[in-house]
């Protein structure tokens, strides 16, 4: 969920998908839970609980997992789930999206203001960031997957706006090799089912937000959005926390911790 690519979210250090796994799980449960909430239990029915089920497997939730948390909504097993999004900067005016899926406003509000000022951040109003990113579809496949003419082909033929293929990462980084295709928000579940008849199943879908532009960030600054980083993903009912941040290789493993 993390990574030095262009536009990846959260972090950019090495072990830190160690230190995730443990909350990857109940945020994917949850995640699928409110989907399945949402709209029809059934995941060919309800496109959302297909990405959210789709996610979940990519990660290797087992899957009595995953039935359960459909289950959980269909019994009416869950408490009234609220999605919220906060927006802010960090160090070095980078723009910093939160999304959150909560059981309690408040407290939601209150942790990720906390999280943000005691780390050199600020949060914003509603709009403050996200009028500057893109609301887009992200299908992301392993190296091995095919060469990068291959997936470019393949993501042609099924619609895609555009791929991006990292096929050598520094050590310093805990995101795999791999391809990123990059979609239009309503496109999603059309392409990944185009490039999983051409490529095999995709390591992950999403929505997500991609920023238009990137803010270049260096020296002690750096070490201080990763605080601020890993504070706003310490929170539990923190979803995803997205970034626009630049950082040299040099300077990522300086302050990486």
């Amino acid at each position: 969920m993390a990574g030095h690519s262009k536009f990846k979210n959260i972090m950019h250090r090495k072990g830190r998908a160690d230190k995730l796994r443990a909350k990857l799980f109940s945020r994917l449960s949850r995640e699928i839970t409110v989907a399945a909430k949402s709209g029809m239990p059934d995941p060919s029915m309800n496109p959302r609980l297909r990405l959210a089920v789709n996610n979940a497997k990519a990660e290797s939730m087992p899957k009595e997992n995953i039935e359960r948390a459909i289950k959980k909504a269909a019994g009416g097993e869950v408490d009234a789930m609220e999605e919220i999004r906060y927006e802010g900067r960090g160090p070095g005016g980078v723009q910093i999206v939160v999304d959150v899926l909560t059981d309690n406003r408040n407290r939601a509000a209150s942790n990720i203001r906390t999280a943000f000022s005691k780390n050199g951040g600020a949060l914003g109003e509603a709009g403050s960031v996200t009028f500057m990113w893109d609301r887009v579809g992200q299908i992301t496949y392993p190296a091995e997957a095919g060469t990068e003419d291959a997936v470019m082909e393949a993501a042609i033929e099924a619609g895609a706006s555009d791929v991006e293929s990292d096929l050598v990462k520094p050590d310093i980084y805990e995101d795999a090799p791999g391809h990123t295709i990059w979609t239009a928000f309503e496109d999603l579940n059309d392409v990944a089912e185009a490039m999983s008849k051409v490529l095999g199943d995709p390591k992950s879908t999403a929505i997500v937000w991609k920023p238009q532009s990137e803010i270049e960030l260096t020296g002690e600054s750096v070490g201080t959005l990763f605080k601020l980083l890993d504070a706003l993903d310490a929170e539990d009912d923190v979803q995803q926390v997205y970034s626009n941040e630049d950082i040299s290789d040099e300077d990522a493993a300086k302050y990486a911790g």
